[in-house]
């Protein structure tokens, strides 16, 4: 039953799914296949409907949670743009920015951040996300509500390697707000297809600004070997530090996950959140299984 695998994954958020929200998160092909088993889910109670939202029986309060969540997700958009500009404008070796998280899927409350996907020029992403952070730190006092970067990548090595529902969901819910290079992303990325081929990206914020003479000077002045050193001066100070701060936390392969880092990826997620929504959403697949012998295929982090 295909529509219990994006209304299974979306429960784990306590995020209910509009009809036509469901169709975009599932792999099917035909309206009548998708609305046959929408009418069975419901006849044997394996889901339930409240309002315009389907879900696997998650309390009335967050349906109000959602709507409530999606208003302020508006409010939050606003100063999400206001930021993706001013570092896109201002900070050196952004080819791209994107938002990413809960509001890139219409949600926001107290607990949300502004998750944004940074695309960076070849060879210099630990040099720009050092920028960032350092700004955040000294100016924003380390807040990361409206500001918080915690994937890079660079734009000669746009493919997402972890192919699974997740890192789908993601690549395919990203809202592009600067830089022409998410066009060559998408293509690099047009697998998540495989996971949701109903999915569209969303273009409608995309906005296109040249940068200002100023920084394109400053990246043709450190394009040289003193450029190459800050990078690498950058990439180490920043391992380490991740290594003595969560290293001892987790195990090897985790800490892998969890920290991917080279010269072209930088991927922050101190809480492993990827494996934890992965095995949180097989345990739901058993529950399903057992429940109502309805066998779904395992996912993999």
């Amino acid at each position: 039953m295909k529509i219990l695998q994006p209304l299974l994954y979306f429960s784990l958020f306590n995020h209910p799914l509009k009809k036509e929200e469901i169709l975009h998160y599932s792999s099917h092909t035909t309206q009548k296949d998708f609305e046959e088993e929408i009418a069975l889910a419901l006849s044997k109670n394996i889901i339930e409907k409240t309002a315009a939202y389907y879900h696997p029986h998650l309390n009335e309060e967050y349906i109000t949670k959602r709507e409530t969540g999606y208003k302020n997700a508006q409010k939050a958009m606003i100063k999400a743009k206001k930021r993706a500009r001013f570092a896109y404008t201002f900070f050196p070796f952004i080819d791209g920015i994107a938002i990413s998280g809960s509001l890139s899927k219409g949600y926001f409350d107290k607990h949300s951040d502004v998750d944004f996907f940074i695309i960076t020029k070849p060879g210099r992403l630990w040099s720009c996300r050092m920028a960032l952070i350092l700004f955040k730190k000294i100016f924003l006092f380390n807040s990361r509500k409206y500001f918080c970067m915690n994937y890079f990548i660079t734009s000669d090595n746009l493919e997402i390697i972890e192919k699974n529902r997740f890192t789908a969901t993601e690549i395919a819910t990203l809202i592009p707000l600067h830089g022409s290079v998410f066009e060559h992303f998408f293509k690099a990325n047009n697998w998540y297809k495989h996971f949701l081929p109903n999915k569209d990206c969303n273009w409608s914020e995309l906005e296109n600004i040249p940068k200002k003479l100023l920084l394109q000077y400053y990246e043709a002045l450190f394009n040289n070997s003193i450029g190459e050193f800050i990078e690498r001066v950058c990439f180490s100070i920043t391992f380490a530090v991740w290594k003595i701060k969560y290293k001892e936390k987790m195990s090897s392969e985790d800490f892998a996950i969890a920290f991917k880092s080279s010269q072209n990826v930088s991927k922050h997620h101190p809480s492993n959140f990827q494996k934890k929504v992965i095995d949180a959403l097989n345990k739901k697949y058993d529950e399903i299984r057992e429940k109502y012998q309805i066998e779904l295929p395992e996912e993999h982090a």
